[in-house]
């Protein structure tokens, strides 16, 4: 078994010209827009008079993460290449990184090993970018707001219920609360004021559920930014924004095309992060996909209980697409910390672990398979020192379930390594499914959709709003906008909001503290525990081990 790490595996291989990759995919030369030799933009209006495929969408999601990494991205790109392995024309729409985990402790989102996305380099950096337009456009707005109180607030707004923050494509929890305006008159007029990490603004979102740039400037009107002394909501187009942020954004709408090592075509496109917002790449990508493929592989944000449970409750209510097979990805090593072994002792054998920790596996299974009725599979990511007798607990719980199981070793072997998932995959995504569902029904109350979702997804009780959470909640029915879907921020380790709480835990309630309306996303955050929307850097971040020599190699990236 290989010792190269992910980057320098990816630095070994030489990629096809990205033309090559497009005429691979269907794309016409004139929908290409090109950021170099390996890179490019697709103008998916350029694609409307193309012959469009049935294709058949995977969701791959995962069971409830740990701070090992289960390796779901790298399972997404080695499916999709086990899918062209066995002949099939496939293609990946996966999200963009955000530099604030790259530098940070989750690294980079490009996969690993033999199941890579790359120009890797590119990808976990700048890429195109998408993310500098999108914190460009926030704080263009950030500041029209306060250049609009500066020069007489015609609008009346009351400073205290601004809810627009600014924007930072970075961990960085010194701006999570500051003050601004200081040094008089001249200079705006003193508030408290904050920084959000970029992925985690309203203007992401709006950009991974827009389906075309007509749609986005409605969405990016209809943004609630603040609200008048009469209480009334403030949005971007009474500031008369949404045309200037629009235009910022004419670029990014367009899906990224680049290729994983074995040259199966990829659009990574728009990474709302899955804790903190609906965690899905974008609705354009996802669909340009499926339109162009037999089988597109996407992927929901850490464990099926956010990002899956968000793709389906949220983006695919709102696009109109379902998964025809959805892959649950978990590793023996996640396994047995669910099971209650610690992180420095997962390379010993330990299948009894792996047994205690199969109710978390098991939930997530019955979740999507009983409340959403999709096709599930399970995808092992096997590591090299998991042991035959640890896979076969798994594969043994799995048989006693009837729930269809494949071990793949993408990280190994990429394409080939998936070899036997890709075919299970094709079998299920043919299969007939019952009738689309969703966990909650849109008019219910915000209340009922929590309740609903902290029982019927997560395992508990009901969703404990605090005082100021049930003031807002109120008042967002009041203004029309309760029948939204509910987006929860809440930690991604626990099916409770105790990021501790390991397992398959029961007889709990879920703390929601604020609820946060992004209306032009089209959904209200709630909340959870201590979740932030801006994270802090670890006491030993990635960047410590990030490089560049005097040739131009960057090494320390993952």
């Amino acid at each position: 078994m290989t010792h190269l790490t992910d980057i320098e595996i990816a630095q070994q291989v030489t990629p096809k010209p990205i033309n090559e990759i497009a005429q691979k995919a269907g794309v016409p030369e004139d929908a290409l827009d090109l950021y170099g030799s390996y890179k490019a933009k697709i103008d998916v209006r350029a694609l409307q008079d193309q012959p469009a495929s049935k294709g058949k969408l995977i969701l791959v999601t995962a069971i409830s993460p740990t701070p090992a990494g289960e390796g779901k991205t790298t399972m997404s790109v080695g499916l999709a290449d086990g899918l062209s392995y066995i002949g099939e024309k496939a293609m990946l729409a996966l999200r963009e990184p955000s530099l604030g985990p790259v530098f940070g402790v989750k690294g980079g989102a490009a996969g690993g090993g033999y199941a890579q996305v790359i120009p890797m380099e590119d990808i976990n950096l700048h890429f195109t970018g998408d993310l500098h337009a999108i914190g460009a456009a926030n704080n263009l707005l950030a500041a029209m707001i306060d250049n609009h109180i500066h020069h007489g607030n015609a609008l009346n707004i009351d400073t205290r219920s601004i809810s627009w923050k600014r924007v930072v494509d970075m961990n960085d929890r010194q701006l999570r609360q500051i003050v601004d305006g200081l040094g008089g008159a001249t200079n705006g007029v003193p508030r408290e004021d904050g920084y959000d990490i970029t992925v985690a603004s309203e203007i992401m979102a709006v950009l991974c559920l827009a389906e075309d740039l007509k749609d986005l400037k409605e969405r990016l009107s209809s943004m609630v930014v603040a609200y008048n002394f009469d209480k009334q909501p403030i949005t971007a187009g009474d500031l008369k924004a949404a045309g200037a942020l629009a235009t910022l954004l004419k670029e990014a709408i367009k899906p990224n095309l680049v290729q994983t090592l074995e040259q199966t075509p990829a659009l990574i496109h728009g990474g709302p992060f899955a804790n903190i917002a609906h965690g899905c790449n974008s609705v354009v990508a996802t669909k340009t996909a499926m339109h162009l493929a037999d089988y597109t592989v996407t992927e929901a944000g850490f464990g099926a209980d956010l990002g899956a449970e968000k793709f389906l409750d949220i983006k695919g209510r709102m696009a109109g697409i379902r998964p025809d097979a959805v892959v649950v990805v978990a590793t023996v090593r996640a396994l047995k910390m669910h099971g209650g072994v610690k992180k420095t002792d997962l390379k010993e054998p330990n299948p009894q672990a792996v047994k205690d920790g199969l109710p978390n596996l098991m939930r997530h299974v019955d979740n999507l398979r009983q409340v959403y009725g999709l096709n599930v599979v399970v995808g092992i990511n096997q590591f090299t020192f998991d042991t035959q007798e640890e896979l076969d607990v798994v594969l043994q719980a799995c048989a006693e379930k009837d729930i269809p199981v494949e071990v793949a070793d993408v990280w190994g072997e990429g394409g080939k390594g998936a070899s036997d998932l890709a075919k299970r995959v094709v079998e299920l995504a043919n299969q007939p499914q019952e009738e689309v569902r969703y966990a909650y029904d849109l008019d219910t109350t915000i209340q009922e959709k929590l309740d609903t979702l902290v029982s019927r997804i997560y395992g508990g009780n009901n969703a404990k709003l605090l005082l100021a959470a049930r003031r807002q909640a109120r008042q967002l029915e009041e203004l029309g906008y309760g029948n939204l879907p509910i987006c929860v921020a809440k930690t991604q380790y626990s099916f409770t909001d105790q990021a501790g709480r390991v397992g398959a835990p029961t007889d709990f309630d879920v703390t929601i503290r604020e609820l946060r309306l992004s209306a032009g996303a089209g959904f209200i955050v709630a909340l959870a525990g201590n979740i932030m929307t801006m994270p802090g850097l670890p006491k030993q971040p990635a960047a410590e081990s990030i490089d560049i020599d005097v040739e131009g190699n960057i090494t320390g990236l993952f």
